[in-house]
């Protein structure tokens, strides 16, 4: 083992926040490193105040390092400042935990949450001094792995990265790591790399993009084609079915510098089948799986005890929906082992499953805001998106919190949604200062931060065949929220940059010819893309113009139905013709109910799990649009609960 810090150390007083790199948190491990273990880097490609509170990091961390035939370190994107140093200094890539070089770990794994990060990715790998082309790493070089929900189209860094990762990651993990041992242990001089990725294909879940050939029609659409008969032709996404056997982590790390959210964090539940359709985490973690009320407020108390935290995050897509979410709350705030100091937060929440007693419940909590997300400003308009929240919804959920104390709401907006107007637009400033109005009946301190995005339309959603608005349709869309804002005092306006917005939609919906542009991108200097002073659209342009593409024809072009998408060799386990009736319902402005609480409208999620969803308790959320709660306290439907055995679906294909 050898390490770099002795090298580091001494120049770390020249950069910006030294503490990002010295490691020593609490929870942090050192492993032996016994030459037969695998040894995995798992490597977030962010700052390391980014990157650390990252809950999938972390539980893969902890899983690794409890194997007997494994271990894992960490590692964060170095800021520019001490990137220089390295490269000056001839510093590779490094692990915070051990300082130990990137290039003796057996695999380089990288989470990926953002199209934005994927030429830090680059700049990493570069760091590391391994090859940056898969096709050019001998057997001594690391693997390099990925997973996360960019993975869902993991095509632009397909000629990068050795393999990929869909799905949940706690089993998986272990099967990738148990093939990689096999191979160290038993490798001959005839053994290879191509070998060891050809076993790595047949894991459930594990994509290897150098075994498909990827050929383009006369329209310019990618087709992938397996190379060997072994080679699945769809890969299928990885699904713990029951999250109660992984109570990960158990063991939180504890920063010693600041982080953002720096907080005790416990999932409370995974997936989401409120069935937004411009939401690819809800459409891509289904089916819904709830850990008991005991497990969380368990994980709590030993969390607390363990770290001296504060304050806990209950985790999950829209936390407030947590069948226990009352108990939890109560029971771990009335904790006489907490002392009364211990504050809970719910960082996302859906406005039609907030009440006055969640916001009594949590009125200990660090009153920073509250931030709910309508999506959209009109009624219409959230049909289209499937969002179902009635503006009485939203008013009813605002003044919930500001009559238990709180001062500011942050409300989020996405524009350049299908069939979007100006009157819907101009409904994000009307619902904005309704809220105030609403504030200012119990303080005069009362404001609303609107927050709006521009829509980026992502794969296995209803709107992955929708193309996007223009950066010129998005800025005047954004002038006319100014315009109007302005009028309304307590109301203050921010917005994504819509540059950086059709650079992610390229991404998101790109084919492999699009690494030639990230390599291009970053040997001009584009790394830190999703920092906004960082971030240069000429760049890519210009890149992408290099290598004869049309960035306007990976982001605005509509897509048919018929059409070969650069991801169909991939399944999320949702039926491509039930996306694309959802893509037509969405146009006839047709909502569709969640299905935890109304019989199922065959997806394809739960199919061959054996279980529809995990439901901790038996009362559907309180709240509600268009009356469908209500039928259902009426007794019109019953409850799915627990684990309820799947009908085969009939009449759906893949």
């Amino acid at each position: 083992m050898s390490s770099v810090w002795e090298t580091l150390e001494k120049h770390l007083i020249n950069v910006e926040k030294p503490a990002r790199y010295i490691g020593l948190e609490q929870g942090a491990q050192r492993p032996k490193h016994d030459k037969s273990s695998v040894a995995w880097l798992l490597t977030y490609p962010d700052t390391y105040e980014v990157g650390f509170p990252n809950q999938g990091l972390q539980i893969l961390y902890e899983i690794i390092n409890e194997s007997d035939n494994s271990e894992a370190e960490r590692a964060y994107a170095p800021w520019v400042d001490l990137e220089q140093i390295m490269r000056d200094e001839n510093i590779p890539l490094f692990s915070v935990d051990t300082h130990r070089p990137a290039f003796e770990f057996d695999v380089v794994a990288f989470n990926l949450s953002s199209e934005l990060v994927y030429t830090n990715l680059i700049n990493c790998i570069d760091l590391a001094g391994i090859p940056i082309r898969s096709n050019q790493r001998g057997n001594d070089d690391p693997l390099i792995g990925a997973g996360g929900h960019c993975t869902y189209n993991p095509e632009p860094l397909g000629e990068i990265v050795d393999f990929f990762v869909l799905g949940d990651g706690e089993e998986v993990v272990t099967e990738i790591t148990n093939v990689i041992h096999e191979f160290k242990s038993t490798v001959t001089p005839a053994g290879n790399r191509k070998s060891l990725l050809k076993e790595l294909a047949t894991i459930e879940g594990v994509y290897i993009p150098s075994l498909y050939k990827a050929e383009y029609d006369e329209l310019g659409n990618q087709h992938l084609i397996p190379m060997d008969e072994e080679v699945p032709k769809l890969v299928e996404k990885r699904t713990i079915t029951d999250l109660e056997q992984w109570p990960y982590p158990k063991e939180q790390l504890v920063p010693i510098t600041e982080v953002v959210h720096d907080r005790l964090n416990v999932e409370v539940f995974r997936g989401c089948t409120r069935g937004c359709r411009f939401c690819q985490a809800g459409m891509i973690t289904r089916p819904v799986r709830e850990r008991s009320g005991e497990q969380v407020r368990t994980m709590i108390q030993a969390g607390i005890q363990r770290t001296g935290y504060d304050e806990v995050a209950l985790t999950s897509l829209s936390t407030a929906d947590y069948s226990g979410i009352n108990d939890v709350v109560d029971q771990t705030i009335i904790d006489p082992a907490n002392c009364g100091q211990v504050s809970i937060s719910l960082p996302s929440l859906r406005v039609d499953a907030f009440t006055v007693g969640i916001a009594a419940s949590i009125q200990n909590a660090r009153r920073s805001g509250l931030t709910f997300a309508p999506e959209a400003g009109t009624w219409r308009l959230r049909q289209v998106i499937n969002k179902l929240i009635l503006e009485e919804d939203l008013y009813g959920a605002v003044e919930s919190a500001f009559s238990q104390g709180w001062r500011r709401m942050k409300l989020y907006f996405l524009i350049g949604l299908p069939t979007e107007t100006d009157e819907d637009t101009l409904g994000i400033a009307r619902l904005a200062a309704n809220c105030v109005a609403i504030g200012k009946k119990y303080t005069n301190a009362a404001s609303v931060t609107v927050s709006v995005g521009g829509f980026v339309p992502k794969p296995f959603t209803p709107f992955q065949w929708f193309g996007q608005n223009t950066t010129e349709e998005l800025n005047r869309k954004i002038s006319l929220l100014k315009e109007e804002t302005r009028k309304t005092k307590g109301v203050k306006l921010k917005w994504h940059d819509p540059k950086a917005t059709l650079i992610e939609g390229v991404l998101s919906r790109g084919d492999r010819r699009l690494g030639d542009v990230l390599e291009t991108v970053w040997r001009k200097g584009g790394t830190f893309q999703e920092w906004s002073e960082f971030f240069d659209l000429e760049i890519w342009k210009e890149s992408i113009f290099e290598h004869d593409l049309d960035h306007e024809w990976y982001a605005y072009r509509h897509r048919t139905k018929g059409e070969i998408l650069p991801w169909d060799h991939l399944d999320a386990g949702l039926y491509k013709d039930f996306l694309w009736q959802e893509w037509r319902d969405a146009l006839d402005q047709k909502g569709l109910e969640d299905c935890r609480w109304i019989p199922c409208y065959d997806c394809g999620a739960c199919t061959g799990y054996g279980l529809e969803h995990v439901v901790a308790a038996t009362s559907p959320p309180v709240g509600g649009s268009q009356g469908t709660w209500q039928n259902m306290q009426d007794g019109e439907y019953a409850p799915q609960l627990l684990e309820i055995t799947s009908k085969k679906s009939v009449g759906a294909s893949k």
